[in-house]
This record gives C-alpha cells, sequence and structure tokens, in this order.
C-alpha cells in the first residue's frame, strides 16, 4: 500500500537505538503520547523508541528483542510517496521511491488507494 506525506517531516534523532533478535536493552519509561512506546538504550549507548511489541519486558528493566529493530525515522517531504512496510503504535516503517527505509508517524500519511480498488 502507498501512501502521501501530508507534512515534511524530520527524524527526531541522528542515530537511534537499533538491535538484533535476542540482544539485550535497558528500560526507561513510557512514551505519554504514545504509550505502546518504550524508552530503551542498546548495548552501544544509543537510545531512542521502541514499540513494546519488539521486546519481551518480562524482567523488569531489562528487555531482550524478539527481532530485529532499528528506531531511525525517515527524513520526507511533504508529496512524497512512501510504501508502506509494517505499522507499529500510530507508525508505519516506510519506504520511499529512492529506497531509503524509515518510521514516519501515520498522522502525517494520507493513504492512496491501490490500483483496482473501488
Amino acid at each position: 500500500m502507498m501512501a502521501r506525506l501530508l507534512r515534511d517531516y524530520r527524524r527526531t534523532y541522528a542515530d537511534p537505538v537499533r538491535f538484533a533478535s535476542g540482544e539485550r536493552v535497558t528500560l526507561g519509561a513510557r512514551d505519554g503520547e504514545w504509550p505502546q512506546f518504550i524508552w530503551a538504550t542498546d548495548a552501544g549507548g544509543r537510545s531512542g523508541w521502541v514499540h513494546e511489541r519488539y521486546l519481551d519486558t518480562t524482567t523488569g528493566t531489562t528487555a531482550s528483542a524478539v527481532r530485529d529493530y532499528s528506531a531511525l525515522e525517515l527524513d520526507a517531504n511533504a508529496g512524497e510517496r512512501v510504501r508502506l512496510i509494517e505499522e507499529a503504535g500510530g507508525w508505519y516503517w516506510v519506504e520511499n521511491e529512492c529506497g531509503a527505509q524509515g518510521w514516519l508517524p501515520a498522522r502525517d500519511l494520507s493513504m492512496e488507494q491501490e490500483r483496482g480498488d473501488a
């Protein structure tokens, strides 16, 4: 499915948290605006917001990654088209027409109908 950016979006963190399945991260607070996201810090000291479904949080102040993850947001301009790959808590992992990937908030996207849709 494709979407179009309603407004310019610029990433918040230059080098955000990222990890591979099975790696441990240190947990912080939940986000007030996006409550399904938890502040996490990886072994390299990078921090960022992680959707709870990517973590096994049963251990308290640390968690184990249940899959590979990157909190990289995508810089994008109003009117730009992106391909939607995955949704998590009001954000989409997307790919732009140049092949760059990252997260964008759903509130900044206008979904486009696929050809052949009624």
